[in-house]
């Protein structure tokens, strides 16, 4: 029976990923053997990553589907983020070159810290630099960014409503390095009808209060900016959230689009569209269920605000996710590049040091 099932999944997935509409980016990025591998196993782990914490809400959709899904006897889900500081990120960087070496970096460390089975680019901002690493030349294993699902989510629209535009949302990075603008293209649809607007610094402010007054204000900001650029008379819009934090403050977009009189043919959030991926039909309920684990790791301490904040968004979509997200790992050292000598975690009550041919010693932490 798993024999007539795997090539459908492959069909699902190649069409999913891809779109037929993306150049098959991700065809490129996992072949067709390391994604049926993937499904024909019983116990997985899933990388996901993001350069900050917009991609927890992707495991957590991910997490509670899991649950009762039945694809996996077992799933252990494990977050690592990516930022590499916390006074600036990928977006202060200057060339691609630079934010491609750091990535480089992270995906070597998930790979061999986590031996994940598949690894979800839980951002645009890494999505569109990951052709540039090493590792997605040597990889191994399906590694899915979530640029192919935003951009087959904006053609779908956009084919619907031949009348329409969209206008995206995203990190300087994301706007800056064209993607999603040649990918529509690529896919049919002109310069005319996609415009995008780049959002300096929103993700600091939504991880740090995502309903807040400030968070709200820069949102009023970058609409009232981006509204600038459009023909007249203006046409019926989609607006893609092309950022991965950006929809847990989706009440503020839609507040303000209401405030600025612009009611839009949809607010696209491609973050429930990625996670899609991961459930072929054809193989739900393939065990009486599936256990799920969730974990979070991250490079740079997280602020108790924001633990507070994104915490309280999570819990309503996966209690594993947000009390992952409370008794998060600091990997201190630990992506300070593939030939670190020696690595430090800290966790909620313990610190972890490692050496080269040394055994764990670990020291309780205490507050």
């Amino acid at each position: 029976m798993r024999k007539s099932i795997i090539p459908a999944v492959l069909l699902f997935l190649l069409d999913f990923a891809a779109g037929r509409l993306t150049g098959n980016q991700i065809e490129s990025s996992s072949s067709r053997d390391e994604l049926s591998a993937f499904f024909r196993k019983s116990d997985v782990t899933v990388s996901v990553t993001d350069s900050g914490l917009g991609g927890l809400s992707i495991m957590a959709d991910a997490a509670a589907r899991m649950k009762a899904a039945g694809i996996f006897r077992t799933a252990r889900f494990i977050f690592t983020n990516a930022l590499f500081s916390a006074q600036g990120g990928y977006n202060t960087l200057r060339t691609k070159e630079e934010k491609a070496a750091r990535f480089d970096e992270v995906l070597e460390s998930i790979d061999g810290r986590n031996k994940p089975d598949l690894i979800l680019i839980a951002c645009n901002t890494l999505s569109v630099i990951y052709d540039a690493t090493t590792f997605s030349k040597r990889a191994g294993i399906p590694v899915i960014p979530i640029a192919p699902a935003a951009t087959d989510l904006i053609s779908s629209g956009l084919r619907e409503h031949p009348e329409s535009a969209v206008l995206i949302f995203g990190t300087p990075t994301t706007v800056s390095e064209g993607t999603y603008q040649k990918n529509l293209a690529d896919a049919g649809f002109g310069s005319g009808r996609v415009f995008s607007q780049a959002c300096p610094e929103l993700e600091v402010f939504i991880e740090r209060d995502c309903a807040g007054e400030e968070t709200a204000l820069l949102i009023d900001g970058f609409i009232e900016e981006a509204l600038g650029m459009l023909p007249k008379p203006r046409p019926p819009l989609f607006v893609s959230l092309n950022c991965t934090h950006y929809g847990y403050s989706l009440p503020l977009w839609e507040q303000a689009f209401a405030r600025a009189g612009i009611k839009p043919l949809a607010i696209l959030n491609p973050n429930s569209r990625m996670s899609d991926i991961l459930f072929p039909p054809e193989l739900m309920n393939r065990y009486p269920r599936t256990e799920v684990q969730a974990e979070v790791a991250s490079r740079v301490e997280i602020p108790k605000t924001t633990v507070d904040s994104l915490g309280a968004w999570l819990k309503k979509i996966s209690l594993e996710v947000a009390e992952a997200l409370r008794r998060y790992r600091y990997l201190l050292g630990a992506d300070s590049g593939r030939n670190a000598n020696s690595r430090i975690y800290f966790d909620d009550s313990m610190v972890t040091l490692r050496g080269p041919g040394a055994s764990w010693c670990s020291m309780i932490w205490k507050e």
